[in-house]
């Protein structure tokens, strides 16, 4: 499981990292202002629906409804089943484009309603318009993807992300040589999207994993109609943070350059959270489905309190990380070009409220795969929408007293209800299986975190105001190599870890998954 997970996190740390390089490229040539707002907003759009059906949302319904279809019906039954998930999938979404672009001044107005009256609104349709063919190419993607996780089988489907994203900071680089002008520049990054979408879906097409879902065919029998009933909550509550961002960008879009320095600061909370959530949902859906179908006790809370160990181990000093080391991180990654001293300071101060709900995000990745490997994908859903309704309440108010720090106060707490939600109701419905061994190591490793969080307070304000980026790039490194090396050792000394147990683990033979 953790070599798994390893897998999957390190695919999605580099696409992450590339993710950075070309937001810091985008920063430089758009800036902030009304152009780059348009793009984000639409680009915003674009993510939502990249986390509805990537990233492991489809996990959620898709790998329970294939191993159950395989184990009862055969290999062949499974590959006929996948074959019409993906058929259905790929058509339902073509048509749905065509509806989406046809509808697209009325969802930028519901997602930006202070874009209304503006000519920011006319660039966000035409830049979300130009972004549609993604949506198309993400379908058959997902399904591909799902299969793959569903045979234990992550390398692929954690690399080839990276695609996306190298697709888009080829094109930044040819726009920045030619000093294209902001809204030509947006324009072409926005035609990128769909090419880079088209490039993920050949990789995978080139694969192996193309065989297992034969023949290909549109249908909307019962069965089709009961998996999707089950995967659309599951796609949705699976983006639970990408709706808290859309809450936020609702109400920012009335404040000139707050949807860009909340997209900024929430790329920041997107690493960790990529890294650890991402990576949850991807490897536990297939781990708890194969307990719980077992009903194999111990296996579950197995792979239950080893997620929140992972979880917890990670999301809190990323989350102290980011609050103390907010404004030099921003500052290094993103005040380059247009995006100048000021943006930074309000993008920092967004990053630190955002960072306070980074733990909440990664519990609902943890908790929300124990639903969905027994076929329960409503209780999420509910949970988000509480979360998002409370976002949304909270960001009204705040947001018009403390501006974009208010709505990313907002989102923060909407994530908290969100999980809450989730601890009290399996509580009370299955009972968290967190064993002995997880009881003992939690308190041990969020006190190797404060520690680290309290060496890194005590070395801010290090790097003089005027020193250039070299210089900055140096001590903040350090500082971070610092905090880490720090935090290593203290998990050994405390005897919330042992390296030496973790590195002989991860050098024994993969359980194959016919095994599992």
């Amino acid at each position: 499981m953790i070599r798994s997970f390893l897998t999957v996190s390190t695919g999605t740390l580099a696409s992450r990292l590339l993710g950075f390089a070309r937001d810091s490229m985008i920063a430089a040539l758009l800036g902030t202002g009304a152009v780059a707002d348009a793009f984000l907003a639409a680009f915003q759009l674009v993510n939502v629906v990249r986390r509805l059906l990537s990233e492991g949302a489809l996990n959620a319904a898709l790998i329970p409804a294939w191993l159950r279809v395989r184990d009862r019906d055969g290999e062949a039954a499974a590959s006929a089943f996948a074959g019409r998930v993906l058929g259905t999938v790929s058509a339902a979404l073509i048509a749905i484009s065509i509806v989406i672009a046809l509808l697209m001044p009325l969802i930028i107005t519901i997602i930006a309603p202070g874009f209304l009256g503006s000519g920011t609104l006319d660039l966000a349709v035409a830049n979300a318009r130009l972004m549609l063919p993604y949506l198309a190419f993400a379908g058959p993607v997902t399904v591909l993807m799902g299969l793959l996780n569903a045979q234990g089988r992550f390398a692929l489907t954690a690399f080839s992300p990276l695609l996306f994203n190298i697709a888009l900071i080829a094109a930044i680089a040819m726009l920045l040589v030619w000093h294209a002008d902001a809204g030509f520049a947006a324009w072409m990054l926005a035609a990128t999207v769909g090419v880079a979408g088209l490039l993920q879906l050949l990789m995978l097409l080139s694969q192996r994993s193309a065989r297992l879902a034969t023949p290909l065919r549109i249908s909307f029998d019962q069965e089709m109609r009961g998996f999707f009933a089950k995967a659309i909550p599951g796609m949705i509550a699976s983006s639970g943070p990408q709706w808290l961002m859309v809450a936020g960008a609702i109400i920012a879009s009335a404040t000139p350059s707050a949807v860009s320095w909340l997209y900024f600061a929430n790329r920041l909370i997107e690493l960790p959270l990529g890294i650890v959530g991402v990576a949850m949902g991807t490897v536990l859906v297939p781990e708890l489905t194969r307990a719980v179908r077992s009903g194999d006790r111990d296996a579950v809370a197995h792979a239950e309190s080893r997620a929140l160990e992972l979880a917890t181990g990670l999301a809190l000093p990323a989350t102290l990380g980011l609050i103390v080391l907010a404004e030099p991180i921003v500052r290094l990654l993103f005040e380059h070009g247009a995006f100048g001293a000021d943006d930074s300071t309000a993008t920092a101060h967004a990053l630190m409220w955002l960072a306070l709900g980074l733990p909440a995000h990664v519990l609902i990745k943890a908790l929300s795969p124990a639903y969905f490997a027994r076929s329960d994908t409503m209780t999420p859903l509910l949970a988000t929408a509480k979360g998002f309704v409370v976002a949304i309440a909270l960001a009204v108010v705040l947001g018009h007293v403390l501006g974009a720090s208010g709505i990313a106060a907002s989102i923060a707490a909407g994530a908290w209800s969100s999980a809450i939600s989730l601890l009290r109701k399996g509580t009370s419905e299955f009972g968290f299986s967190v064993d002995a061994a997880a009881r003992n190591r939690l308190p041990r490793i969020m006190l190797a975190a404060a520690a680290m969080g309290a060496l890194l307070w005590l070395t801010t304000g290090l790097t003089p105001a005027e020193a250039h980026g070299l210089i900055r790039f140096i001590v903040l490194g350090v500082q971070i190599a610092a905090g880490i090396a720090v935090y290593g050792v203290l998990l050994q000394v405390l005897g919330a870890a042992s390296w030496r147990e973790a590195a002989n683990a991860l050098k024994r033979p993969a359980r194959t998954e016919s095994e599992a």
